[in-house]
C-alpha cells in the first residue's frame, strides 16, 4: 500500500500535477479572499482609518515594534536549530540570525517563501560551505518548526475555547495531530526523503523545542496584534491569538506577497465585532511593523554584506600576482646563488 501511494506522488511530480493543483489553489484562495474583502471594505471611510491610525498612542505603537522585534529574535532560531540538527556546528549563531532574518522578512514581503527565502539562505549558507541538498534540509526543518509552532497554537487556543473545537472530545484535532506526531518521533529515529535529501527528524525532547520555538515566535507576533487592534470588545488575548494564527496560515497557503488580501480578509471576518476603521488602522499599522521595516532593514544588510564581500574579492584578486610573484623571485634569486657558488 505504502509503495503504490509512493508510485502515485512519483507520478503526480513528474507529470507536474501537485504543481499546477498548488498553483489552483493558491488562485483560489485570494480569489475568494478578494471577493470577501471586496465586500468587507465597500463602506469603509477612508479618513476615519486615517484618523483611527492618528490617534493610536505611541506608547501602542512602541510596544507593538518591541513584540515585533522579540518575534525576529525568535525567528533566528528556527535556523539556528535547523543548521544544528542537520549536523552543521561550524556555523556561527550571527549567520544564522541573519539568514534567518533576512529570509523571513524577504518571503513574507515576496511571496512563495520557500523560493524566495530559499534563494535568501543559499546565497548567505554558501560562503560557509552548505550546499543546495544542505540549504533545502534547513527551509524545511525550518518550515517544519513553523508548522508545528501553528498547530499548537491553533490547539491549545480551541482547547482553551471549547465550543470553537470541532472533535468530539476535550482536545481538538490540531492538538491531536501535534501530540501523534510527538509520540511518533519520540518512540525510534524517523527519518524523510531518499538519498542524499534524506532527513533525519529530531527526536522527542528536540521535537518539544521545535514546538516551544514556533510557540514563542507567534506569541510575540500575536501580542503585538493585539496591542494594535481595538480595545472595544474585549474579547481577550486568546481569541485573537487563534483567529491572527488562523488568518496567518491562510496568507502563507495562499503564497501572496505578505497574504495580501488574504490576511486582511480572514482578520475582518475573524474580528468582526470590532468597528472596521479602527481594526484596518490595527492591521495596516502592524503591516508597517512586520512586513514592510524589517524588510526595508534587510534590503541594506544584505547590500551592505554584498558591497563588503565584493571589496574582500577585490583585495585578494588583487594581492593574489603578488603573492604567486613571490616565490618567482624566490626561485630566481635561488638559481642565481647556485650559479655563483655562493
Amino acid at each position: 500500500m505504502l509503495e503504490a501511494i509512493r508510485r502515485a506522488i512519483s507520478l503526480l511530480r513528474q507529470k507536474q500535477i501537485l504543481h499546477k493543483v498548488g498553483v489552483v489553489v493558491s488562485v483560489t484562495v485570494i480569489g475568494i479572499a478578494c471577493y470577501v474583502l471586496y465586500h468587507m471594505l465597500r463602506g469603509i471611510d477612508v479618513n476615519e482609518v486615517i484618523e483611527a491610525i492618528k490617534g493610536t498612542e505611541l506608547r501602542q505603537i512602541v510596544l507593538a515594534a518591541l513584540f515585533v522585534a522579540a518575534g525576529y529574535f525568535t525567528l533566528t532560531f528556527y535556523d539556528l536549530f535547523a543548521v544544528r540538527a542537520i549536523g552543521r556546528t561550524n556555523v556561527p549563531y550571527r549567520i544564522n540570525a541573519l539568514a534567518a532574518f533576512t529570509s523571513y522578512s524577504i518571503g513574507h514581503n515576496v511571496g512563495a517563501s520557500v523560493f524566495t527565502g530559499g534563494a535568501v539562505r543559499y546565497r548567505i549558507y554558501s560562503a560557509w560551505g552548505l550546499n543546495a541538498i544542505d540549504v533545502a534540509k534547513i527551509c524545511f526543518l525550518a518550515g517544519l518548526t513553523f508548522w508545528l509552532g501553528n498547530a499548537a497554537v491553533l490547539g491549545l487556543g480551541i482547547a482553551y475555547h471549547p465550543e470553537a473545537a470541532a472533535a468530539i472530545d476535550q482536545l481538538p484535532p490540531w492538538l491531536h495531530r501535534v501530540v501523534a506526531y510527538v509520540v511518533w518521533v519520540w518512540t525510534e529515529p524517523r527519518r524523510v526523503g531518499r538519498g542524499p535529501w534524506t532527513v533525519v527528524l529530531p527526536g522527542g525532547p528536540l521535537t518539544l523545542l521545535q514546538i516551544a520555538i514556533g510557540i514563542v515566535d507567534l506569541g510575540f507576533c500575536a501580542l503585538a496584534m493585539y496591542v494594535l487592534v481595538p480595545d472595544e470588545p474585549n474579547l481577550g488575548f486568546v481569541v485573537v491569538a487563534v483567529i491572527f494564527v488562523s488568518a496567518t496560515l491562510l496568507g502563507f497557503a495562499s503564497h501572496s506577497p505578505g497574504g495580501l488580501g488574504v490576511f486582511d480578509a480572514a482578520m475582518l471576518v475573524g474580528l468582526w465585532q470590532m468597528d472596521r476603521e479602527d481594526l484596518l488602522a490595527g492591521m495596516l499599522l502592524f503591516r508597517v511593523l512586520y512586513y514592510i521595516a524589517p524588510f526595508v532593514i534587510s534590503v541594506i544588510l544584505l547590500t551592505f554584506r554584498e558591497v563588503i564581500l565584493g571589496a574582500r574579492m577585490k583585495r585578494l584578486g588583487r594581492a593574489a600576482p603578488r603573492l604567486e610573484a613571490e616565490p618567482s623571485r624566490e626561485a630566481a634569486y635561488v638559481r642565481e646563488r647556485g650559479d655563483t657558488g655562493a
